[in-house]
């Protein structure tokens, strides 16, 4: 079957756009309809098992560190808050994902409003800066905590962890902000179908039939920007960190200090590599089959939520040990009584 630039079959085109043969103007109020995964749709709901599965450990997982800081008064400190900040936006941008992409593959709903299409696409985006944000912040935690250790606790107080989580927040917001903004300009006259799970931001302005440089410049300006100065932060901290670490006397005190660090430095590989190649695959991999590039879209906002508590959980012992606490009460309690 003949297929259009966008990789979709004309039978879908045909079926989505048959009850309105009349090029329309989507730009004031509309609706649009997500395709889900274009070529994959008998399989829907198989590969909503896997999704959902990575949606509950996410949930679960999130939930259980917030749990444990919020009780347990040894964790009250800004790594703590910090992760605690990254459970929140975890759970923020894991729902507000995987709520559409199981009403499609589950119940068929396929339909969006055109402004909560828009709504959608900037919660994802801003929360996903929020995200790169705070692992920015975190890095300067393992910074003071190990290079200027005197410092730490009057450096990192409460008020200026909440400023700096505030301020995560805030940039998140006001980066974002233009792109529902420059997508609700343009004007949407070609076809109302989304071939993606989600709003995903460059599927939508793709179906614009203007010009979409502005969109496109500003795009690639802010997730540069973001990026690439988020990258810097954290090299730059990791670099004093790593030359703090190596002027140590003995292995194991080079050991046990880094050991501090490989919790956070798993975090950002698991959120930034699956995020530079999906970035890649979007804009330079015009010959990649469309449902791969969904899929990568789909895992590097859906992977990293569920890896984070899983790598905190088991890599820091506070939190390990405060989850087993129940079962080796319990067990310690049976073993008494035995005897």
């Amino acid at each position: 079957m003949q297929e259009t630039p966008l990789g979709l079959n004309v039978g879908h085109l045909l079926l989505y756009t048959m009850s309105d043969s009349n090029s329309t103007d989507f730009t004031n109020s509309s609706t649009f309809i997500l395709l889900g995964i274009p070529g994959l749709e008998a399989a829907h709901v198989w590969i909503s098992i896997p999704f959902c599965a990575i949606y509950a450990i996410a949930i679960l997982g999130n939930l259980t560190i917030l749990f444990i800081v919020k009780r347990e008064p040894s964790l009250h400190g800004p790594m703590y808050y910090f992760l605690c900040m990254l459970a929140i936006t975890d759970l923020v941008l894991s729902t507000s994902i995987l709520s559409k992409i199981l009403s499609t593959f589950w119940f068929n709903s396929r339909e969006i409003d055109f402004s909560a299409c828009l709504t959608h696409l900037y919660f994802i985006l801003s929360f996903s800066a929020m995200q790169s944000g705070i692992l920015v912040a975190m890095a300067f935690d393992r910074y003071l905590a190990i290079c200027e250790p005197l410092r730490h606790s009057t450096t990192l107080t409460k008020p200026v962890v909440a400023k700096i989580g505030l301020a995560m927040v805030l940039r998140g917001i006001i980066l974002v902000l233009p792109y529902p903004f420059l997508a609700r300009r343009l004007p949407y006259c070609r076809t109302n179908i989304i071939p993606h799970t989600y709003c995903e931001h460059i599927a939508v302005v793709k179906l614009a039939c203007a010009d979409i440089s502005i969109s496109s410049y500003y795009t690639l300006s802010v997730s540069f920007f973001v990026i690439s100065m988020d990258v810097f932060f954290i090299a730059v901290s990791y670099t004093q960190i790593l030359r703090a670490i190596f002027s140590l006397p003995t292995k194991e005190a080079r050991l046990k200090t880094f050991g501090t660090c490989g919790s956070h430095l798993c975090v950002i590989l698991a959120f930034y590599i699956p995020h530079v190649f999906s970035t890649l695959a979007q804009w330079f991999g015009q010959n990649v089959a469309l449902h791969f590039h969904i899929l990568m879209a789909n895992m590097y906002l859906l992977v990293p939520p569920m890896l984070n508590p899983i790598i905190y959980g088991v890599r820091t012992q506070q939190i390990r040990d405060r989850l087993l606490q129940p079962f080796t009460h319990k067990g310690t309690s049976s073993f008494l009584l035995v005897l």
